[in-house]
């Protein structure tokens, strides 16, 4: 029964350790969570919301007008009264007025405000593709980082070997002490390294924290696991940038916009309506009265127009800049994704050579040195020169993978590719 009790126990523990256990979190989570979460993204809503309530009163008409008042009315109050027949002067008014727009007038604004809107999301996708690259970058960068210790974890085993052999050898009087003491001094360095690195990851740790609006000091893992992707087979023509890219779709959106700017400075040379009706209460013996009129404002005269025919100059050549800086966009990102999609082959057959050549070439040149050491053939500086060259090699290997990832993650900004 004690045993059935403790396994139970044991099993239940086990559960829960299991549990609270942390998943490392892919590239793929992390992304979705700063969509999800970023304050940068929230702002730009907030802002589209804010265009898009502001556009509802587009087609809004002016306030109606009330007045009320003397009309016409004598300073001398002996004026007021009828003398010899005749009726008292002044009388106090009431007065409506309206001003009619132009209906083409509103339907240019509305148009107009319910796009400007759609700038502001083009920018969001910009920006949540910048958030993203940073985001990757990190990512990657740790996964670079957890390599090298892994590199380190060996060679610390590598290099108490040859300090434990080195000193049973020197007691033995077989080894001479001068290489012990270049491996004593690289055990310090991979330890000093060691700690370097850690305070790496806990800032790249602290970056995606910070992208995906989270307490900075959550602790986390990362999945290991990553792919190249060359791209070789895309076309990098000026369509693939207009689909894909935000920032260009911002400034097409932005030309059209000024396009519907330039409209509504037009509809604003249009005659536009108001009707008046005034109603007269006179006083001694005078009449009831009223007055009903009709104006009409013409802003296309030559002398009031010229405000909005600048505007519409300026607008037309704003949109020029605006075309220009779209071509100097789709410029640099296609030749900057054609370079760096050529790096990035070139950079991948340099790794190819260092899996499939280099390393383990320089891995069996270690272990013939590392065999012959234990035969008593060969002296233990021969044996630390092998490592110290296999050693350098991998951190240069992984310095090239770092670039590759680096390069994939730019090319995938530059396409702006999730």
């Amino acid at each position: 029964m004690k045993k059935t009790f403790y396994l139970i126990w044991g099993l239940i523990l086990l559960s829960g350790f299991t549990a609270n256990a942390q998943k490392p979190m892919g590239i793929s989570e992390i992304l979705d969570s700063i969509q999800a979460s970023n304050p940068t993204l929230k702002m730009y809503d907030a802002e589209v919301r804010s265009l898009d309530e502001t556009a509802k009163g587009a087609k809004s008409w002016m306030a109606p007008e009330l007045s009320s008042g003397f009309f016409m009315v004598p300073y001398a109050p002996r004026y007021w009264k009828s003398m010899a027949g005749q009726p008292g002067m002044g009388q106090y008014t009431i007065a409506a007025q309206q001003t009619i727009p132009n209906p083409k007038r509103l339907n240019a604004d509305s148009k107009y405000m319910s796009a400007m809107s759609s700038v502001e999301k083009e920018k969001k996708g910009y920006t949540l593709n910048q958030l993203y690259a940073d985001a990757k970058k990190n990512y990657y960068e740790w996964i670079v980082i957890k390599k090298q210790l892994f590199i380190l974890d060996d060679n610390e085993k590598l290099l108490n070997y040859m300090i434990q052999s080195a000193e049973i050898r020197y007691k033995n009087g077989l080894e001479k002490i001068s290489a012990y003491y270049k491996a004593k001094a690289a055990i310090a360095n991979v330890q000093s390294m060691r700690v370097m690195l850690e305070n790496e990851i806990k800032q790249r740790k602290y970056n995606i924290n910070t992208l995906m609006y989270r307490d900075k000091t959550i602790e986390f893992d990362i999945d290991t696991s990553y792919t190249f992707n060359s791209y070789q087979n895309l076309a990098f023509d000026t369509a693939l940038f207009v689909t894909n890219r935000s920032d260009i779709k911002a400034i097409e959106k932005e030309m059209y916009v000024n396009i519907l700017k330039q409209e509504t400075e037009r509809t604003r040379l249009l005659p536009e309506y108001a009707v008046r009706f005034e109603n007269a209460y006179g006083w001694a013996k005078q009449p009831l009265q009223f007055s009903a009129m009709v104006s009409v404002r013409l802003p296309m005269a030559r002398w009031s127009a010229k405000m909005n025919k600048a505007n519409i100059e300026g607008l037309k050549w704003k949109n020029e800049s605006l075309k220009q800086q779209k071509q100097m966009i789709l410029n640099e990102s296609t030749g900057s994704a054609y370079g760096l999609r050529t790096d990035i082959l070139n950079k991948r057959k340099q790794i190819k050579l260092y899996e499939e050549n280099i390393l383990p070439a320089l891995r069996r040149n270690y272990q013939t040195y590392q065999l012959a050491y234990e035969q008593n053939t060969e002296e233990l500086f021969q044996l630390f020169d092998a490592w110290e060259t296999l050693n350098m090699t991998q951190l240069e290997y992984l310095k090239q993978l770092q670039e590759l990832l680096t390069m994939q993650v730019e090319l995938e900004r530059t396409l702006q590719i999730k």
